[in-house]
This record gives C-alpha cells, structure tokens and sequence, in this order.
C-alpha cells in the first residue's frame, strides 16, 4: 500500500519485502529515505494508536537512510500535525519491534527483537537495546547507553549508563558499548569516577543528587573530560519540568 500521496521513497533506493506495508490513506505523509529494508509484513508509517489522534488531522513519519527494518514491526506516524514520528540513519531495528507515535530515534541504533517504545519516547545516538524491553511513554534512553533483555524502563536511562530489571536500574556504566565505539582510556577512567561519586556515596555528608552532581562539576579532574560534563547534563536535564527522572540505583551497582 504505497501511493505518492501517503508516503514518498526514491524510486530502486529502499526495498520492501512481501507482506510489508508503507504509508496509508490518511492525511499526512511518510517520507522513506535512500537504503532502507523493510521487512516482510512490517508495517511503516500507518495511524497511531493514540485516542488523543483526531480523524482526519495530519500526521507524519520521517525516516532516514540506511536503515534496516526487520519483519513484524510496527512504525507508527505521528499523533498530531505539529509532531512528527521520526527515525534517523543507519540503524537496525530488529523483528517484532514496535515505534508508537511522536518517537524520536536518532542514529547507528540497535534495538533488539521485541524492543517496545511507547510514544513520545526519544532514543538517542548508538543506543542499544537487548530483547523484549518496554519503554515507558516520553522517557529518553540516552546516547551509547545499553539496557538489559526483559527490562521494563519507567524512567530516563542517561547517557553511557546500563540499565536493566523490572523497573529498570542503573547497574553502572556501559563499558562494553564505550570500548567498542572506543572511548579512551582517560574518559572511561573519568566517566568511572564520575559514576562513583554521583551514585555510589557512602558519606553520609555528601549530600543530594544535586549536590554530588555539582561536586563532579566542580572537580577539576573530572570536569575537563568533554564525556564527564555531557553525562551530568543528561542526568540533569532528566529532572527537567516534563521529564520523568532517571532509573533507579543502588550504591551496589558499580562499575
């Protein structure tokens, strides 16, 4: 089901296997990018299941290049005209996937088998995900972060940090991901001591979240690691108005 006024791909640049279903009748447009694979009886850029989605109103879907689509997910557009359900480049979202209304994905993702994101979800880039996972709505999976098969995500995983459980905890840093996308030496040894005085207090004096957060600001050692500095905003901007926070840890949880 593909027609020019539902959804738009360059002509022999993305494939779509038997089964598979892109764009439908209903306003709004799903634009495809260059080098995608849709897989069999996927199903990309069709209403939302939103009951807030008012017939007949606009709704969109954007996807990049160079993505890789498996069979059996569902890629669902966007709940309102002034939103958009988005997916970036090169990223492999496995089968049975399924990407509600308003999500936003970034790049070089992987979401494993059965990867379930609710709406208004935002993954961002070299996330990865294990399989059968649930994203709760309007939480944010931070970028290079990793979370464990089976987890059920409440709240903002941030940046380089693994999570995994029924609700999902912070278990540490993703040392894994950050040696394979080869962060040095010197940023996992910040990132590490980092971790440690935010999460993994044992003084009694050390205060709040917050204070620990400002206490890594102010160390000179670890505040003049680039990755140190974006991984304290991503925990900050987590307790932002219209943010859920982040998951849950225990001091035990080191890495």
């Amino acid at each position: 089901m593909l027609s020019a006024s539902s959804a738009e791909t360059t002509p022999f640049s993305s494939w779509r296997c038997s089964g598979a279903i892109v764009g439908e009748d209903i306003p709004g447009r799903t634009t495809i990018g260059c080098n995608n694979v849709i897989g069999h009886h996927a199903v990309v850029g069709v209403k939302c299941q939103d009951m807030k989605y008012k017939p007949g109103g606009d709704c969109f879907l954007d996807v990049g290049d160079n993505n890789e689509i498996r069979e059996y997910t569902s890629v669902h557009r966007s709940s309102k005209s002034s939103d958009r359900t988005v997916i970036g480049d090169n990223n492999l979202i496995m089968g049975s996937c399924h990407i509600a209304h308003d999500c936003k994905l970034g790049n070089n993702i992987i979401l494993a088998n059965n990867t379930l994101l609710a709406g208004h979800v935002v993954v961002e880039d070299y996330a990865h995900t294990a399989g059968a996972i649930v994203v709760h709505q309007f939480c944010h999976i931070g970028s290079f972060s990793f979370v464990g098969g089976g987890s059920v995500v409440a709240q903002d995983v941030p940046k380089y940090m693994m999570v995994t459980g029924d609700r999902a905890e912070l278990r540490g840093l993703n040392l894994e991901g950050l040696r394979r996308h080869r962060f040095s030496n010197e940023e996992v040894k910040g990132m590490r001591a980092a971790y440690r005085k935010i999460f993994m207090a044992v003084d009694a004096k050390s205060g709040g979240i917050e204070d620990r957060l400002t206490e890594v600001e102010q160390s000179e050692e670890m505040a003049k690691l680039d990755v140190v500095c974006s991984m304290v905003q991503s925990i900050r901007d987590s307790f932002e108005k219209n943010r859920r926070g982040i998951c849950k840890y225990r001091h035990w949880s080191g890495s």
